[in-house]
């Protein structure tokens, strides 16, 4: 038999033309999990990250005369699961997911250090607040452990932004290192949708409600003389 073609193996033409359909499939499926991929509100092409920073807005001032001498932002610790930069979504009761492609510009400990030394200045419970990282000595510590800090997203029709903090407050005068005052404070702020972006926005309203509420409690705290 001769060939269809001169000089061509039709053997051959059917291997290329079984490799062009492979490619084509290829192709096909490839296009059809990028849209797939696109439509989850979570999901970003590998080179592109978005980073948020926790800057609440700041209280007014607490009282008019603050306690005596100067009180001191110190550490904060956040719960092992929390304590990354990614966020972290709460998608059924016991499964959680970590998104690297929408994170905090910092690790969540340094900002909410940072950020309630900066709202603690601005409503003045004490007559001077410093930060963590200020190496200045002070007359009172505050300390903190988050336990909680995720969206969730277990009803993305009612999706919220949990913040559970615990403050505790000591002096540095050399005693026995035990809390005089400790309270917690737990936030579980509506977002208006299930998204990165409503997070963090809904995130920051809890936050600062936090820092509000702390500051107006630490003015009124009754603390042993010194």
């Amino acid at each position: 038999m001769t060939n269809p073609i001169p000089g061509r193996d039709p053997a051959a033409s059917r291997v290329g033309a079984s490799r062009v359909t492979r490619n084509v499939r290829a192709l096909a499926a490839f296009a059809l999990a990028a849209s797939l991929a696109a439509c989850s509100p979570f999901s970003r092409p590998p080179t592109l990250r978005e980073t948020y920073l926790l800057q609440p807005k700041l209280p007014s001032a607490a009282v008019a005369a603050p306690h005596p001498g100067s009180l001191r932002v110190g550490t904060v610790r956040v719960a092992a699961p929390y304590r990354g930069r990614d966020f972290v979504f709460r998608t059924e009761a016991l499964k959680f997911e970590s998104n690297y492609y929408f994170q905090f510009l910092v690790d969540p400990a340094a900002m909410i250090a940072d950020e309630t030394a900066r709202a603690l200045e601005a409503a003045r419970p004490f007559a001077e607040v410093v930060g963590a990282g200020s190496g200045v000595d002070a007359d009172w510590r505050l300390d903190a452990f988050v336990s909680a800090l995720y969206a969730d997203v277990r009803d993305p029709t009612h999706p919220v932004a949990e913040l559970d903090v615990t403050w505790y407050l000591t002096g540095t005068d050399g005693r026995a290192r035990t809390p005089v005052w400790t309270r917690a404070y737990r936030q579980a702020t509506p977002m208006r949708d299930a998204t990165p972006q409503a997070y963090a926005a809904a995130l920051n309203a809890g936050f600062g409600a936090i820092v509000g509420e702390l500051a107006g409690d630490l003015a009124q705290a009754k603390l042993p003389s010194r």
